[in-house]
């Protein structure tokens, strides 16, 4: 009898297997050796630290622009972030720089030079408004035609179907195709010298729990941003793009089911993230409530974990995400100053803290 025991929980535990290796590791079954790689990789480093990632770290700082091995953070702590931030948006119109006028050629320098150097990419895509960004007149970045141009969030109108309008279906569809189409012949130019896709993290329809953007909460359904998410991995899957993980992204939010609105599924996503800006003791409350529920469920379904931007660097925050499983944090961009007189003299200390601090782990702490 007990024998028999035995090979019953031996034969249960051994079906057991197939389904926790799947769940992990990369969501897509055809993942590259390399994206498999750097799945593992994050997954072990989780256990070691959580990453400090900086948005546009290697392409201008509040002084300079796009200079050979420049680094904002670099130049204060003596070491390069651990994760570095690319913005891809207006890439699908054709041009040759993003919003933030950072030329596309330059970015495929630097994810080849920091892919050389063993750090880790995490891309965003802020693209254009489908319907308002083909009306005549000025389109600017942040403005008329941008991923921001939205009705007032007084309007009843709120929702005018720009995602149901790329959707299967929709009357720019055709226009989407063309722009995923732009963005994964880019995406294939980013190989490593030896003809390998560089494996990084991707995240697209970012901060949809808010509603500044047009794939926003009260922008589309639930499911048409889920079906937008699975329309467009399943697009660049189609494109032979396996080297690429996802980042499912909300911002802000204040309970499990309010972060799992839109949720593509499990077999679309290898990282669950969070947005969250702020400071004092309200916000330590708050973001380390988000930061529960969202490793959590993370961790239960096999995935990563990240708060993917954030403005604070303090102690606290150091300390608040050390209690759970955190991949990265990454603060956002400094942005450029072209005229000499109205720069401010940058005050690094806190950033000199936190890179003293043990739990944060930098690119040569991450290298080998």
């Amino acid at each position: 009898m007990r024998k028999a025991t035995i090979v019953s929980i031996i034969l249960s535990f051994a079906l057991c297997i197939p389904a926790f290796a799947q769940q992990g590791g990369p969501a897509d079954p055809q993942a590259t050796p390399e994206a498999k790689q750097l799945f593992e990789r994050l997954m072990k480093l989780q256990e070691k630290g959580v990453m400090y990632g900086h948005q546009d770290d290697l392409m201008y700082g509040t002084t300079w622009w796009y200079e050979k091995d420049r680094s904002d953070v670099k130049e204060a702590v003596g070491d390069y972030p651990a994760v570095v931030g690319f913005e891809l948006g207006e890439l699908e119109t054709g041009r040759e720089r993003s919003l933030d006028s950072v030329s596309f050629v330059q970015i495929t320098e630097q994810v080849k030079v920091f892919n050389r150097r063993n750090g880790v990419i995490t891309i965003s895509w802020h693209c254009i408004n489908p319907i308002t960004s083909q009306l005549p007149g000025q389109k600017t970045p942040n403005g008329p035609g941008s991923a921001w141009d939205i009705p007032g969030r007084d309007d009843p109108q709120q929702n005018r179907g720009e995602v149901r309008s790329i959707l299967p279906g929709g009357s720019n569809h055709a226009m989407f195709n063309q722009w995923l189409t732009r963005l994964a012949d880019y995406f294939l130019t980013w190989r490593d010298d030896s003809g390998r896709l560089i494996p990084f993290l991707f995240r697209p329809y970012h901060e949809h729990s808010g509603s500044f953007f047009w794939w926003g909460d009260t922008r589309c359904t639930d499911e048409e941003y889920a079906a937008l998410w699975r329309y467009t991995v399943d697009f660049l899957r189609g494109k032979g793009l396996h080297n690429i993980l996802y980042i499912y992204n909300t911002d802000k939010v204040y309970s499990p089911h309010q972060f799992m609105r839109g949720y593509p599924g499990d077999d679309y996503i290898d990282m669950l993230a969070i947005d969250w800006y702020g400071s004092g003791p309200e916000f330590n409350v708050l973001v380390n409530n988000g930061l529960s529920f969202g490793s959590t469920i993370a961790e239960s379904k096999g995935k990563l974990f990240a708060l993917s931007e954030c403005g604070n660097i303090s102690a606290d925050m150091i300390n608040i995400l050390r209690r759970y499983k955190v991949s990265y944090f990454l603060t956002w961009r400094n942005r450029y100053q072209p005229d000499p007189a109205r720069r401010r003299p940058r005050d690094n200390s806190a950033l000199k803290a936190m890179y003293d601090h043990p739990a944060t782990l930098f690119l040569s702490e991450i290298q080998n």
